[in-house]
């Protein structure tokens, strides 16, 4: 459950040092706690917190990120605010449906489905283009669906759960808010820290509106007062190192190695997830889920080569 890669980074020169473990490492942790952000969120939210745990989660980190960039988000234009405020919109959408999604399914499922980003974004560029995909970007987009239908089957063939379908539509989400990235011409020059601290700012702001419509379940007061230490290491692993660190770790290590082998390494996010949820959250995938969470990483890994 990722913060959003800017368009800084992606737009980064790509160095190449001679050592680039020092830098590699950092990023490898990132995906680690990413992998582990699934279980953690399924560990302290419910139905009915859904709301209210995003609202803390993000208020928490929003005041760190304002302070550290404050006289570059002063320096954006009316139409970079706006760019980054309708990111924002669809970053809140994000995380509403990966919430309520790792809810109803396992953190198993949810990092698997959620990988399923890097079929999708691609497939969408090219219809965006109007171009072909190759056959080999095909053919792994054929392998990481069938890998999914069998992930969500290891009891028998039953139809997904709702958390899957919900995981489902935040991978199509995620791809969305890559291609606005993309072609919101007034956000592509916009300085990384300040673009991310607007959108996370929108999406607070939606999470704080929702929390205020009667019928969405607890307040962030309520919630929180109902939290134990486990909830508040919970959230603090959420807010401080899902969010904040590996914000600064993106930061850093696209300046000194290159974006394509920091997306390399994020990309490793689903296997961290499958492991915490098999090792830590005592999941069971079962014959048909091993083989589909399989197909699903072998499918994504072949998938990005053919996109590069």
């Amino acid at each position: 459950m990722e913060t959003p890669v800017t368009s800084t980074a992606l737009a980064a020169p790509a160095l190449a040092p001679r050592r680039t473990w020092p830098a590699d490492l950092p990023v490898l942790a990132v995906a680690v706690v990413w992998g582990g952000s699934y279980l953690a969120a399924k560990g302290i939210t419910a139905t009915h917190t859904v709301i209210a745990v995003l609202v803390l989660r993000f208020a928490l980190v929003l005041p760190v990120l304002v302070l550290a960039g404050w006289s570059r988000l002063r320096a954006l234009s009316a139409r970079q605010l706006r760019g980054a405020g309708v990111l924002g919109l669809v970053l809140g959408g994000i995380f509403l449906l990966e919430t309520y999604g790792v809810v109803h399914t396992s953190a198993t499922n949810a990092g698997l489905i959620i990988s399923l980003t890097m079929i999708f974004t691609p497939l969408a560029e090219a219809a965006v283009r109007r171009e072909a995909p190759s056959a080999a970007f095909l053919g792994a987009a054929a392998v990481s669906v069938a890998g999914v239908v069998l992930l969500t089957q290891g009891g028998g063939f039953t139809a997904p759960s709702a958390g899957d379908l919900l995981i489902l539509c935040a991978a199509l989400a995620r791809t969305l808010h890559v291609l606005l990235m993309s072609r919101i011409k007034a956000v592509q020059d916009a300085d990384s820290l300040s673009l991310t601290t607007v959108q996370l700012g929108s999406a607070v702001l939606v999470f704080a509106v929702l929390a205020a419509v009667p019928g969405t379940g607890d307040s962030p007061w309520a919630a929180s007062a109902g939290f134990g230490a486990a909830e508040w290491a919970g959230l603090a692993f959420l807010s401080v190192f899902c969010t904040l660190f590996a914000f600064f770790v993106q930061m850093w290590a696209v300046r000194r190695t290159s974006p394509s082998r920091v997306s390399l390494l994020l990309g490793t996010e689903p296997l961290w997830a499958a492991a915490a949820g098999i090792a830590i959250g005592g999941e069971h995938l079962g014959a048909l889920g091993l083989a589909g969470a399989a197909l699903v990483l072998a499918g994504t890994a072949w998938g990005r080569r053919a996109a590069a």
